[in-house]
């Protein structure tokens, strides 16, 4: 459960794990497809948190990156929450609401993924929870304890978005967006991204915080006032912050190379997850921490 400026909402994922090699031939489902995969994940959701039943569940019936929903002011749900709020029959009681693909098969600007963030074997449904304040909030502590551990949709559900996106789907499981975060967190620790995480996690949950990763060998970066500056060395500082003396010059430059590439990939990452990157450049003669606070 997360708040906002206005009221509470409960933010989560459909998580479809799928098989290698398989690619979603469809980014978007149609209204009558988007509303059958609404209803059963409602019904879902209710068999952990029966209240869920009370509250208005908004579904966008389109996949994306994780990373697309782990980013600054979790942007893809607030999307969402704009169009739950312009949605019509506030006031009537519970709805269940469906955004998908329009009738022609396009895909409305909101609902459209990142083209370069395709093709990975993790997707993400979007879907959030609203209504009266009391019952989001036990519903989302309700589902922040249960989720991550029971939380795989029954197997008509799973079937259903598997036939509609057209992927083969090996899993379907429910997270709130904290789960889905600690779950990137122990992906990037495996894949040996695990000292980035605490940057990322500082722009997710605490924007105005600063963090540093200052940890050799890694490249050198602080995050302040929503974005990341990476110190871009010279070679003669480079080696002073990095390189063994006793090293070979052949050795000292396929180093470099690979710390070059090292910080383009923790600029990718970054870049994926909505933060903004820029390279401050460190000459030699001067201590790059400063470089990188001024």
């Amino acid at each position: 459960m997360t708040r906002s400026t206005t009221s509470p909402v409960v933010m989560g994922v459909i998580a479809l794990e799928l098989a290698a090699g398989s690619t979603p031939q469809r980014a978007a489902l149609h209204a009558a497809e988007a509303s059958g995969l609404a209803e059963k994940l409602g019904r879902d959701l209710a068999t952990h948190a029966p209240q869920v039943r009370d509250l208005d569940l908004v579904l966008a019936a389109a996949h994306f990156d994780p990373a697309e929903a782990l980013r600054p002011g979790w942007s893809l749900h607030q999307r969402l929450r704009e169009l739950h709020q312009r949605a019509p029959g506030r006031g009537e009681g519970a709805r269940l609401i469906a955004f998908g693909a329009d009738d022609t098969g396009d895909i409305p600007m909101p609902l459209q993924a990142d083209d370069g963030l395709r093709g990975g074997l993790l997707r993400v449904v979007p879907f959030l929870l609203s209504g009266d304040d009391h019952t989001v909030e036990a519903v989302g502590e309700r589902l922040e304890s249960v989720l991550l551990e029971t939380g795989m949709a029954q197997a008509d559900t799973a079937l259903l978005a598997q036939t509609a996106f057209g992927a083969q789907i090996e899993h379907a499981r429910y997270m709130t967006l904290h789960d889905l975060a600690a779950m990137t967190a122990m992906q990037y620790e495996h894949g040996g991204l695990g000292p980035l995480w605490p940057v990322i996690e500082t722009a997710l949950m605490a924007p105005a915080d600063e963090c540093w990763l200052d940890a050799v060998p890694e490249p050198l970066l602080r995050y302040a006032g929503g974005e990341v500056h990476i110190a871009l060395f010279e070679p003669p500082a480079w080696r002073a912050r990095y390189a063994s003396q006793e090293a070979t010059d052949e050795r000292l430059e396929r180093a470099y190379l690979h710390f070059q590439a090292r910080q383009q990939q923790i600029a990718a990452v970054l870049e994926a997850h909505g933060i903004p990157v820029t390279f401050a450049h460190c000459p030699g003669n001067t201590d790059a921490r400063a470089s990188l606070n001024a």
